[in-house]
This record gives structure tokens, sequence and C-alpha cells, in this order.
């Protein structure tokens, strides 16, 4: 089993939730065989949701998301409810504990979990300690129609009957989206074009494109890469034109200006929007540029939390194509990691970047927010090519 704190955006991400005292970290020590929360008799030893990547048997990768107790009190602990209450944005899975008869707030929270169309189990923890256990998995089923499991985390007592009912409940789309699809297949010739600008870190390639490289291989596609400079010569190394060309967003209009006419083309950042996002809702909203004034308003929505530097994609280079076409005066406002504001009303666009460091269902999440708020929203990618002119030319879909 390997281990370390460092989430990982496209593995299963697992939420355990509960009052304090319920048992939640003794219960992710007894899942992942390691001591990997810190447990104590004390209510409210965990305080804001703690992100922990292992290697479940029977699972694969996970990310466990240990949360503070829902039933925190005083004005810290509403605030650490409201973390708890965020980090089910980007639960796949939920956990609920439980280890009374008192079951009114999980009740409350079953209802998020339903309306969040997230799947979860109820679990009845301490069963070498409380006497009433039965009892209290015969409300559950009264009220919520659900059957809960019973165990005991300390004596690890029934653990394997959680792995079991994970992979029952399982959303049926999860990674069921590859990031290539269809566009590419054993055998495929496939160009990557990969600026390494100072915005690449030293030493190593970007997420989306390691993930996007890692996956071709793995269908036995044949891939060459090359930094933009060299597009001309990559090109006339192949014996016919490459099947695809995956290219940087920033550099759409030069590759675009050069490709054979047969290759199809996309961006790292149009998949990834496709993989964690919706494309179709992303592709709909870029028109909403046109109606864009310079008494508007624009949120850019970036995963990463890096320093920015000169030539930002998100800071610098989107907000200068947006001027340029609207006018100098547009407002637009950069939030970065998960910040991301509830009320979405003062925006008339929101542009959000590839999300390679979130996960899908967090992703959606957003998108929900402001479907439901009636606010259009698109996609680094997709905004670049929307405003080169090329939108209605590339691949979109995987």
């Amino acid at each position: 089993m390997s281990l370390n704190n460092t989430p990982r955006a496209n593995q299963l991400h697992i939420g355990i939730f509960g009052k304090r005292n319920s048992g939640k970290s003794t219960l992710i020590n007894a899942i992942t065989g390691h001591n990997t929360a810190l447990v104590s008799d004390v209510a409210g030893t965990t305080t804001d949701p703690v992100y922990k990547t292992m290697e479940i048997y029977g699972l694969g990768p996970c990310v466990l998301i240990d949360t503070a107790g829902f039933d925190d009190v005083g004005e810290l602990g509403r605030l650490r409810v409201e973390k708890t209450k965020a980090a089910l944005l980007k639960t796949d899975i939920a956990l609920l504990v439980c280890c009374d008869e008192n079951i009114s707030e999980e009740l409350e929270w079953i209802k998020l979990f339903r309306a969040k169309k997230t799947p979860f189990i109820i679990i009845i923890n301490k069963a070498d300690e409380i006497p009433d256990a039965e009892a209290i998995s015969g409300l559950f089923l009264e009220v919520c129609q659900e059957k809960p499991l019973i165990i005991s985390a300390k004596e690890k007592a029934g653990i394997k009957n959680i792995r079991e009912e994970i992979m029952r409940k399982l959303p049926e789309d999860f990674e069921a989206i590859s990031i290539i699809g269809e566009l590419a297949g054993e055998e495929d010739t496939v160009l990557l074009v990969m600026p390494q600008d100072i915005q690449a870190p030293k030493g190593r390639l970007i997420l989306p494109q390691v993930q996007t490289l890692r996956e071709l291989l793995d269908k036995k596609c044949i891939v060459l890469s090359c930094t933009t400079d060299k597009l001309d010569q990559a090109l006339a190394s192949f014996a016919k034109p490459p099947k695809l060309i995956i290219t940087d967003s920033q550099v759409f209009k030069t590759v675009y200006d050069k490709k054979p006419d047969e290759s199809m083309l996309t961006s790292f950042s149009v998949l990834f929007a496709n993989h964690k996002g919706d494309i179709r809702y992303y592709a709909e909203s870029a028109a909403a540029i046109e109606n864009l004034t310079e008494e508007s308003r624009v949120l850019i929505a970036e995963a990463c939390t890096h320093a920015p530097l000169a030539e930002d994609i998100g800071r610098e280079k989107l907000p200068r194509m947006l001027r340029k076409k609207v006018g100098e005066g547009l407002s637009i406002d950069v939030v970065s990691g998960s910040d991301f504001p509830g009320d979405l009303s003062v925006y008339n666009l929101i542009i959000q970047c590839g999300a390679c460091m979130f996960n899908r269902k967090y992703v959606m999440n957003r998108i929900g927010l402001a479907r439901a708020q009636g606010i259009p929203m698109s996609n680094y990618g997709v905004v670049i090519a929307y405003l080169t002119g090329i939108l209605d030319k590339i691949n979109l879909t995987a």
C-alpha cells in the first residue's frame, strides 16, 4: 500500500462524515490498515478536512477525506462545518458514520447527499460499545429506506463489508470518460505540441500532458512531441499526416494554420474540459462573449494555487485577449484553488481552467452552481478557440 498526503484529481474521493467522536478517523485507519488519521477521545480532534491519498485493496487509488464533526459548536465550529460541507462537493461517495440513536442531524446530511446526487453508505460504528446498534439501524431503515452497515472500526470488524459496499455503490460514470476517447486508437499517429515557456515546471511536464501521453501509450498510439518552434520539422517527419494533433491552447491558432487538412485538432485544455466537465455547456457558453461590454464582469477560475508568473494564461493572456475584443474597461476577477464564490450573479461569464487538479465531481458541482444561477460557464481552451475563430473547426469531444 502506498501512502502520501497529495490529493490526486483522477482518484476516487471517499468522504467520511459524522458527528464529533463518532469514530471517523478510527474508521479511516481501519480501512487503510495504517495509523493514517489522528485518533483521540477528545471531541473535535479533526478540524479542517484532511485529504489522504492511498492505494486501498479492492478499490485502487483513493483520496480519503477526513472531515470535522458536523455537530461542532460555536463560531469556529460553524466555520468547520462549512468546510465540511465544501468537502462534500469533491466527494464521489460518502460514508456517514453514526454511533447513537439521535439521528436527526444524520438525516439532514442524507438530504444533502441526495441533493448533490452523491452515493452514500450509512455506517453504525462502535458496535463493540453501544448496545442498541440494531435499533439504530432500524431507525435509518424506517425513515430513509437505507440499511446501514454495523461495524467496529476499533476492532476492525465489518471493514471488508464497507469496501464491498463502496464498489457496489460507485457512481456509474466514475472514470468512464477517458481523456482521448475515440479520437485515436492503436497504431494511430498523434502529435503533441507542448511549448515549454516560463509557466512550464522546471524539469517536468504539466499534469494534463503527462496524463494524456500515458493514455495514448496505453492505447498503443504512436506519439511524437515537439515545442511550437519545431512544429514544421515535426510535421515533416511524418510519412503521412498525423491522425490527431493535441496542442497547448495558447498556440491553438498557430498550430491550426499549419496543420494538415487531414489531421484532427484539439488541445489539452479542451480534452480535460470534456474529461472533467460539460464540454457542450462550455461550448454554448463561449458565445456569451459576444454579449460582453466594458460594463461586464468575468470570473476566471484556475485550479492551481501556483504563484503567478509573467504571461500567466489565466491572469495575463486570457484577460488580454478578452479586453482586446470587448474593451479595456472589462472587469475580470481571478480565483484559484478551491476559492469559488457561492453567489455568481455579479458575473456575465465564468471561465474555468482545464481543472486537472480537481476531480470531475467537483467541477460538475461548479457547473451546476453556474447553471442554477443562469450564468454561462466556459473553459480556457474553448474560449481561446472561440476568440481565435476556430471553435467550430476543432474536435471538442473524445
